[in-house]
C-alpha cells in the first residue's frame, strides 16, 4: 500500500507536470503551425454556441474556486474571517451551481462531437478523447462535491487533498494524506493530473494562444479601388 500510494501520489503527479511542462516546449517548437483549435463551426453553430458558452461560463468559476479550495491554507480562510460553514455553503451550492453549468456544456459539446456526423468525421482521436475526458473529470467532480460531501459529512479535503497538493510544489509530498480520501475525489484528483499530460499533444494548447497584440493593433484600413 505505500509503494502503491507513493505511485499514485508522488510519482505520478511529478511525471504528469514534467509531460505538462517539456511537452509543450516541444509542441510550441516542433508544431506551431498546429497550435490552434480547428473549426467546426462552420458546419455546426447552434449546439457549439450554447455547449461553448455554457462550459467557459462556468469552468471559469470552478477553476477559481479549486485554487482557493487547494491552494489557500484553512487558517487563512479562517483569518480572513470565512469560517467553516460559510466556505462549505460556497463550496457545495455555489461550486455545484457552477459545476453543473460547466456539465451540462460538456454535454453539449460531447455530443455534438460524437453525434453529429460531419462534426466527428473532422475530430481527430485526440480530439474524442479530450471530451470524454473532460466530461469524465466534470461528473466525476460533481458526485464528489454533491454526493460524497452529503454522504460523507465529517470529510473535508482541506485538511487532506489541499495539504498533499501544496506538498508537491514545496517538493514535499506526502502520500498517507491521501490514503483515507474518498474514492471520488482520489479519481477526480487522478483524471486531473492525467489530463494535464495529456494537454499539449491536444487543441487544448490553443488555451494558452490569446491574442494579446489585437489589443494595441492598428486598425486594418480598406480602400476601394477606383478603376480607370
Amino acid at each position: 500500500m505505500t509503494m502503491l500510494n507513493q505511485l499514485l501520489w508522488v510519482i505520478f503527479p511529478y511525471l504528469c507536470l514534467a509531460v505538462f511542462v517539456i511537452g509543450h516546449i516541444y509542441r510550441y517548437r516542433q508544431d506551431q503551425f498546429n497550435w490552434t483549435a480547428k473549426s467546426s463551426e462552420f458546419i455546426e453553430k447552434k449546439h457549439l454556441r450554447a455547449g461553448s458558452m455554457l462550459f467557459h461560463i462556468g469552468i471559469i468559476p470552478v477553476f477559481f474556486g479549486h485554487v482557493a479550495g487547494l491552494g489557500i491554507p484553512k487558517s487563512w480562510m479562517h483569518a480572513l474571517g470565512v469560517n467553516d460553514h460559510m466556505y462549505h455553503i460556497g463550496a457545495v451550492y455555489i461550486g455545484g451551481l457552477f459545476g453543473a453549468i460547466t456539465l451540462l456544456g460538456m454535454l453539449l459539446l460531447t455530443a455534438r462531437r460524437f453525434t453529429v456526423r460531419n462534426v466527428r468525421r473532422l475530430s481527430s482521436a485526440s480530439d474524442m478523447a479530450v471530451n470524454v475526458m473532460l466530461l469524465t473529470i466534470v461528473c466525476m467532480g460533481m458526485f464528489a462535491t454533491l454526493v460524497t460531501n452529503a454522504v460523507q459529512p465529517e470529510f473535508d479535503y482541506r485538511e487532506t487533498i489541499s495539504i498533499w497538493f501544496r506538498g508537491l510544489f514545496y517538493l514535499q509530498p506526502d502520500a498517507s494524506l491521501m490514503t483515507d480520501v474518498p474514492l471520488s475525489f482520489k479519481l477526480h484528483v487522478l483524471m486531473g493530473f492525467g489530463i494535464l499530460a495529456f494537454w499539449p499533444f491536444t487543441r487544448l494548447v490553443h488555451v494558452w494562444s490569446v491574442p494579446l497584440n489585437y489589443v494595441g493593433r492598428s486598425y486594418i484600413l480598406y480602400r476601394r479601388h477606383k478603376s480607370s
